[in-house]
C-alpha cells in the first residue's frame, strides 16, 4: 500500500488536520487494473459456483452481473473516495447474499479490500469510523437475521440434527460469528495500521527536512564565522601592512635632503606594502570585521605562517601519530594571509587525522613551491574511506573553512579519500609576483 511517499503537504503529522496525499496517477491506473481483475475473477468464479449448483433458483445472469459489477468495479476509486466506495461495495455485497448470486468467494475479498481502503485513506477520521460500524454493524445484524432463519428452516434442522451440549447447528452458527468477528476485525485493524504507518512516515520526512534546515543552518554559520575569523586576521595584516607603510614613509622623509638613494628604497618598500595590503583586502572583500569578545590571551596572527607548520607536525606527533614534513622546491616569499591561510589549512587536516584516520595511522605532510604556485598536502592512511559516512555535518565544517580560506586567496583545494586507503587535504594557491617584479623593474630603471 503506498502513503505518503511524494509530496509533503505542509501540515505537521501530529496535528489533527493532517491528511494523506491524493493517489498518484500510477496509483489510481493501479486500482483500476486491480477492480477490472476483480470483476473479471468474480464473473469467473460465478460461472464455476452456477455449475456447481450450491443454489436451487440463482439469480439470473444480467443480475448476477450487474451485482458483481456493484461490488467489484467501485474499488477503481478506494483510495479518493474511500468512504462511498465502502458503502457502495457493503451495499452490492447483501444484494449479492439476498438475490442468491452464486460468487461467494470474490465479493468478500472486495468487501475486506473495501472497508481496509475506508480505513486507510478516508480523509476524515470520525467518517472513516463511523461507516466502518455502520457497514459492520449492518453485517453482523443481516448475519444473525440469517442464522435465525436457517435455525427456523425445518431442512436445515434436519441436516444439522444432532444431541449433546454443542449440537452441529450451534456450532455452524459459531463458526459463523467467530469468522466474520475475525473478517470485519482485521479489516478494520490493518486499514487504521496503514494510516497510521503513513503518519509515521510523514513524522520521519518531516524530521529529516528539519534537520536538513538545520544543517544547512549550522554550515551557514560555520562559513559566517570562518568569515569573521579571516576578517580579524586581515585586519593584523594590512595592520601591520599600514604600520609598516608608515614607518617606512618617515624614514623617506628624514632622508630626502641627506640621502635620495635610501630615501627611494624606503619608497619602495612603502609601495610594496601598499600592493599586497590591496592585493589581501580584494583577496578577502566579502569578509566582515567584528570584535573579537574578552577573553584569554590569543597568539598574535601576525606570527603564524607556514614557517610554523613543523610546530604543528610536533604536535600531532606528541598526541600519537607519525606525521611527517617535508619542503618540495625552492622556497619563496608569501603575502602574510596566504601563509596564515597555508597554517590554518595545516593546523585543521592535522587535527582531522587525530580525530579520524585512527590510533596507527601515519600523515604526510609536504609543502611544494612551484613555479607559479605553492602547493600544502596533508595525505593519511588511516580510515579515511570510512571518514564520510562517519564525520556526519560536523567533519563537513572544517572542509568549509579551509575552502573558504582557498578561494580568498584564488585557489583549488581537493579533499578526496585516497584509492588504497587514508585521505587526503591538497590546496594549491597561486603565487602573486607582481609586488617582485616591480620592484626589479624599479631597480632596473
Amino acid at each position: 500500500m503506498s502513503s505518503n511517499d511524494a509530496t509533503e503537504q505542509p501540515i505537521h503529522p501530529d496535528s489533527t488536520a493532517w491528511r494523506r496525499r491524493l493517489p498518484t496517477a500510477a496509483e489510481g491506473r493501479a486500482d483500476v487494473g486491480m477492480a477490472v481483475a476483480l470483476f473479471a475473477g468474480a464473473v469467473l468464479s460465478w460461472v464455476l459456483y452456477r455449475t456447481a449448483g450450491i443454489y436451487e433458483d440463482p439469480a439470473s445472469g444480467p443480475v448476477s452481473l450487474l451485482c458483481l459489477a456493484g461490488a467489484t468495479l467501485p474499488l477503481a476509486w478506494r483510495r479518493r473516495w474511500p468512504a462511498a466506495v465502502g458503502a457502495a461495495v457493503a451495499t452490492a455485497f447483501v444484494l449479492i447474499a439476498t438475490l442468491s448470486v452464486p460468487e461467494l468467494l470474490v465479493v468478500n475479498i472486495a468487501l475486506f479490500m473495501a472497508l481496509y481502503s475506508v480505513g486507510a485513506w478516508e480523509p476524515s477520521r470520525r467518517r472513516a469510523t463511523w461507516v466502518r460500524v455502520a457497514v459492520i454493524i449492518g453485517m453482523l445484524v443481516w448475519l444473525l437475521v440469517s442464522l435465525f432463519q436457517a435455525s427456523t428452516d425445518e431442512e436445515m434442522l434436519e441436516k444439522f440434527d444432532g444431541a449433546g451440549v454443542l449440537s452441529p447447528m450451534v456450532a455452524y452458527m459459531l463458526i459463523q460469528l467467530l469468522t466474520n468477528v475475525l473478517y470485519f476485525a482485521g479489516a478494520y485493524w490493518f486499514g487504521d495500521h496503514a494510516w497510521a504507518s503513513a503518519r509515521d512516515r510523514a513524522r520521519m520526512r518531516w524530521r529529516t527536512r528539519e534537520l536538513q534546515v538545520e544543517r544547512l543552518r549550522v554550515e551557514a554559520q560555520a562559513v559566517t564565522i570562518e568569515r569573521l575569523r579571516l576578517a580579524r586576521e586581515l585586519h593584523d595584516s594590512v595592520g601591520h601592512h599600514v604600520s609598516l607603510m608608515g614607518v617606512q614613509a618617515a624614514a623617506a622623509r628624514t632622508l630626502l635632503d641627506v640621502d635620495r638613494e635610501r630615501a627611494a628604497a624606503a619608497m619602495e618598500h612603502v609601495e610594496d606594502a601598499a600592493r599586497e595590503a590591496v592585493d589581501e583586502l580584494h583577496g578577502l572583500l566579502t569578509t566582515l570585521r567584528v570584535h573579537e569578545s574578552e577573553g584569554g590571551p590569543q597568539e598574535a596572527v601576525g606570527s603564524l605562517g607556514v614557517d610554523r607548520i613543523p610546530e604543528l607536525v610536533e604536535g600531532a606527533c606528541e598526541a600519537g601519530v607519525r606525521a611527517t614534513y617535508q619542503v618540495v622546491g625552492e622556497p619563496a616569499p608569501l603575502p602574510p594571509v596566504t601563509s596564515l591561510n597555508l597554517y590554518r589549512i595545516a593546523q585543521e587536516a592535522l587535527t582531522n587525522v587525530r580525530k579520524h584516520a585512527g590510533a596507527s595511522a601515519q600523515a604526510d605532510v609536504r609543502l611544494r613551491y612551484l613555479t607559479d604556485a605553492v602547493e600544502l598536502e596533508v595525505a593519511d592512511d588511516g580510515v579515511g574511506l570510512r571518514r564520510a559516512s562517519s564525520d556526519g555535518a560536523a567533519g563537513r565544517l572544517g572542509l568549509v573553512g579551509m575552502r573558504e580560506r582557498v578561494a580568498a586567496d584564488g585557489g583549488e583545494l581537493l579533499t578526496a579519500p585516497r584509492r588504497l586507503g587514508g585521505f587526503v587535504v591538497r590546496a594549491q594557491v597561486p603565487l602573486r609576483r607582481e609586488t617582485a617584479d616591480a620592484r626589479r623593474e624599479t631597480a632596473d630603471v
